[in-house]
């Protein structure tokens, strides 16, 4: 277990080195979280540069997204069994090389194998550095307020990316890449000093190597399908033999988890309505913001012919309302529950893109794209974070790194399958290409299914609303394994009477 900071006389008043391991972690998960959204408009600048197709361009988002969404099950898995602490230290030295590798590189292949690392790298510092909170901040106002803070730098990392993207490529696009490394290495420097150290899992049955190998085959393949679908056809020979190869992947995946003694994924987590409800709404979250995000930085470039810093400028009031947010929303969580909060960010977000779908070609800032803008600025600062506690909550200490990888693995999924649908849908009749007012028409689509996304993951999150009444501020919670393997999900007061469950 994880060594604690904190005791029960400083609850409520946080030590300097409690606040600076706090810090540590939300830089590498703002770095994490820039890196996704801040090579999108240093694109063009780097095409011209390096002489890319835009076959090979997509590349160098899709490579990081690959890394990063096809190994965060072994790197959650990781973190439990050799160390926490271990497992972020090693994974942030290599984001910085391979910040530094990016900048420097002078080749299509080798800037996209930089990202690849990059995002592998991420993999395990994602669900490491989630852990890491978990485990030292006790369950409940504590845990939830350093997850708002935590969750709120993602959030905030993500949205200022465009920003900084905007002004960085007015300089040079290698800037943008170069950026992350000297913070990174800062930040490995107090990491090293900071981190509390964790003790590796012992005596649990090895390390589940055949489920490692198919769960990050199966997460691997599944990435490169759905990033390559809409270049190849999504009714191609070449994407239906994929997915069924990931379908066998996952089945075998499965069935190695049921027979594990020590697993990659403890199934049994997924017996919790809570926990489903978290890892489906964050996918529904990130994916329709990551396509909604897509498709707004084209409509302003190409057909409102704004500069880069002008797109990244239009963008900055929600990220400014999610950095001013992130030390209120663990007291919002705390009076109302997960649920409620989750419930209302989602609503946000779906008005949010709802009004959206009036833009023209004449720009409307003050009437649509400001109003949209705000309105997601507040259900990220909402939804995020709360998806983070729930999906933690309840979980032992010796799966916190599991249950942050899957959740993890959720978000990028969810970006990368809602965003390949979403350009589809976009280039399905091959308007984008014509007129300016056909580029137009081919958008509204695109952003009708972005909003239908959202409004899916509000209708997801709505059971969990029932939960409450039955006295459950979080709604029904995973139950950790007994020693004897046992698994359950139950309320708060069942978890008490009833401590037997069900096996996996």
């Amino acid at each position: 277990m994880t060594t604690p900071l904190n005791s029960p006389a400083s609850q409520e008043r946080w030590s300097p080195r409690l606040w600076g391991t706090l810090l540590v972690l939300c830089a590498a998960m703002f770095l994490d979280a820039l890196d996704v959204s801040m090579v999108g408009v240093a694109l063009p600048s780097i095409a011209t540069d390096l002489g890319l197709s835009t076959a090979t361009l997509q590349w160098i988002v899709s490579g990081y997204i690959l890394g990063y969404g096809g190994l965060l099950l072994l790197g959650g898995r990781a973190a439990d069994l050799l160390g926490r602490r271990r497992v972020f230290l090693i994974a942030l030295a290599v984001f910085a090389l391979a910040s530094l590798l990016g900048g420097l590189v002078d080749s299509g292949p080798l800037l996209i194998a930089s990202r690849f690392i990059k995002g592998l790298s991420a993999a395990f510092t994602a669900p490491a550095g989630l852990s890491i909170i978990t485990t030292t901040f006790k369950e409940g106002p504590q845990r939830n307020r350093a997850l708002s803070i935590y969750t709120t730098c993602a959030a905030t990392g993500f949205s200022m990316g465009l920003v900084l993207s905007g002004l960085l490529t007015e300089l040079s696009w290698r800037w943008t890449m170069l950026l992350p490394a000297p913070v990174a290495l800062i930040a490995l420097v107090f990491a090293l000093k900071l981190i509390p150290h964790s003790a590796r899992e012992e005596g649990r049955g090895g390390y589940d190597l055949p489920g490692a190998v198919t769960g990050t085959a199966a997460m691997l393949l599944l990435v490169f399908t759905v990033v390559q679908a809409p270049e190849v056809g999504w009714g191609s020979a070449r994407t239906l033999l994929s997915f069924a190869a990931t379908a066998a992947l996952l089945a075998a995946f499965v069935a190695i988890e049921r027979r594990s003694a020590s697993p990659l994924v403890r199934l049994g987590v997924l017996r919790s309505g809570s926990q489903v409800r978290a890892q489906l709404g964050a996918a529904a979250f990130f994916g329709s913001y990551v396509a909604f995000q897509f498709i707004v930085t084209q409509y302003m470039q190409s057909l409102l012919h704004w500069s880069a810093l002008q797109t990244a400028l239009a963008f900055l009031p929600a990220g400014l309302l999610v950095a001013l947010s992130s030390t209120k929303i663990g007291g919002i969580v705390d009076r109302f529950g997960t649920p409620r909060v989750i419930a209302t960010g989602f609503t946000l977000l779906t008005v949010g893109y709802a009004l959206f779908l009036r833009i023209s070609l004449t720009p409307q800032y003050a009437a649509v794209i400001l109003p949209s803008m705000l309105l997601l600025g507040a259900a990220c600062a909402l939804v995020f974070p709360s998806l983070n506690i729930q999906a933690t909550s309840g979980v032992a200490d010796e799966e916190q790194g599991m249950v942050s990888g899957l959740l993890n693995t959720s978000i990028q999924v969810g970006g990368a399958l809602v965003l390949a649908v979403v350009t589809a849908v976009i280039t399905a009749d091959g308007t984008g290409t014509g007129s300016p007012q056909a580029v137009l028409d081919s958008f509204r689509p695109g952003l009708a299914v972005v909003t239908v996304i959202s409004l899916a993951g509000l209708l997801i999150t709505l059971p969990g609303l029932r939960k409450r009444r039955g006295g459950s501020a979080q709604g029904s919670l995973v139950v950790a394994k007994s020693s004897g393997g046992v698994a359950e999900t139950a309320t708060p007061t069942q978890k008490a009477a009833e401590p037997v469950g069900l096996r996996d």
